[in-house]
């Protein structure tokens, strides 16, 4: 039995029963081996999720994530790409919560840190940059996924007394849902591109 085969064991399990119902026993039992030997490839349930997100990951991103030469393009395609990852496994999103980066991530976080302070960024602002657009983005498909599995039940009331959400109700209701993300990550790059292109001018 090998890692590998551990987390592709607990992802397949994650989409049959959710995060509440993966344990490591019911793991086990899956592989058909006892809990103990589990632990010879990770230390806790806690590190298991970090492997499982890491695996998520993989599928769905470029090996090295290298940067682009335009930061604004590859940090939210980026994003874009691990919204889907996460969307393609039930709970995907809750997985990553508290997650921490395994040693065969640093590298890649390295390069989008170097990429970001190339354009003007600090090494504190690149970070913080690149973990409001993490975090962002675990929000928003924690919601999502709350929403795709209650989609069948009424959102909202009437919304004839409230004109101006009446208006905007294709949000409210989450019928464009890309176009809604979409909109909140560009506020976060357009934000932050702003900020560091005032911040750099005054450290001239």
């Amino acid at each position: 039995m090998q890692k590998d085969e551990v987390v592709r064991t607990a992802l397949k399990l994650l989409n049959e029963v959710g995060i509440d119902g993966l344990s490591t026993r019911r793991l086990a039992a899956e592989l058909g081996v006892q809990s103990p030997a589990l632990y010879w490839h990770f230390k806790n349930k806690r590190e298991l999720l970090d492997l499982m997100a890491e695996a998520m990951q993989a599928e769905a991103l470029p090996p090295d994530r290298r940067p682009s030469d335009d930061w604004t393009v590859w940090l939210a395609a980026d994003a874009r790409a691990k919204r889907k990852a996460l969307l393609a496994y039930r709970d995907g999103a809750r997985v990553h919560h508290g997650t921490v980066p395994t040693a065969a991530e640093l590298p890649a976080i390295e390069s989008q840190v170097r990429a970001l302070c190339d354009e003007g960024f600090t090494p504190l602002d690149a970070l913080r940059l690149l973990l409001a657009v993490e975090r962002y983005l675990m929000g928003w498909v924690t919601e999502e996924q709350a929403w795709l599995q209650n989609a069948h039940e009424p959102l909202y009331p009437d919304l004839d007394d409230v004109p101006l959400l009446k208006e905007a109700a294709v949000v409210l209701r989450m019928e464009d849902r890309d176009a809604d993300f979409e909109h909140g990550l560009m506020l976060l790059i357009e934000g932050a591109k702003t900020r560091c292109e005032r911040t750099s001018g005054t450290r001239d």
